[in-house]
């Protein structure tokens, strides 16, 4: 099993620490194929880990150790679907009806380096620690004007959090070979079965789908 959980999608890492936020949202049960990584403790503590490794790595700031136990897998879940909700909304999308988005309660530090540039630093103890990387990242992004490429995968079944390359940022599969050829087969049928055919006058099926 991989502990990069982006990975197992085979999708594109967001730039610069946006792939830590990417990364901690694509932790989620995906299909039949990708398991949610937040479901024990054990799995959990793997994947996060490699993740802030990679993270202090790019960042160039310690992460700390963090040790994971039931309750912080809790309110982890609960804060990837805060996420979730976040970046549906930033894509004109909402998974509440009132569009209603909790507050970010989280800790930072602002420290200045020796040339007198300022910068966001987590801070905090424990998930809080994380808690407040991930909405620090998230903010850095939307200031570097990143943050409306950070997508869901409009399959519902799939929900993969993909970083959108495309010049006019209109992307909204995270693999159009899979979930953009499988919706577009189920709209295919649904026409199909709406107009009560089964193909094209001579009985062929359309578009060379079967």
């Amino acid at each position: 099993m991989s502990w990069k959980a982006s990975a197992r999608h085979g999708v594109r890492e967001a730039p610069a620490g946006l792939a830590l936020l990417q990364d901690f949202v694509n932790t989620r049960a995906t299909m039949s194929y990708a398991p949610d990584l937040l479901a024990t403790p054990d799995d959990a503590q793997r994947w996060l880990t490699d993740a802030l490794a990679t993270w202090s790595r790019v960042a160039g700031l310690p992460a700390p150790v963090l040790l994971l136990s039931s309750t912080d897998l809790r309110s982890l879940r609960r804060l990837r679907s805060t996420f979730e909700g976040v970046i549906l909304a930033a894509g004109g999308r909402h998974a509440n009806p009132d569009g209603a988005l909790p507050p970010a309660d989280v800790p930072v530090s602002l420290v200045p380096d020796a040339d007198g540039w300022v910068r966001m630093v987590p801070a905090g103890r424990g998930t809080r620690w994380l808690a407040s990387a991930l909405w620090s990242e998230a903010l850095l992004a939307q200031q570097a004007g990143l943050w409306p490429r950070l997508k869901l995968c409009n399959n519902v079944e799939c929900r993969a959090a993909f970083f959108d390359t495309s010049r006019n940022n209109s992307g909204v599969w995270h693999d159009v070979s899979t979930c953009g050829n499988t919706a577009n087969l189920r709209a295919f049928r649904e026409r199909r079965r709406l107009m009560g055919g089964t193909g094209d006058q001579d009985g062929r099926p359309q578009h060379g789908l079967r």
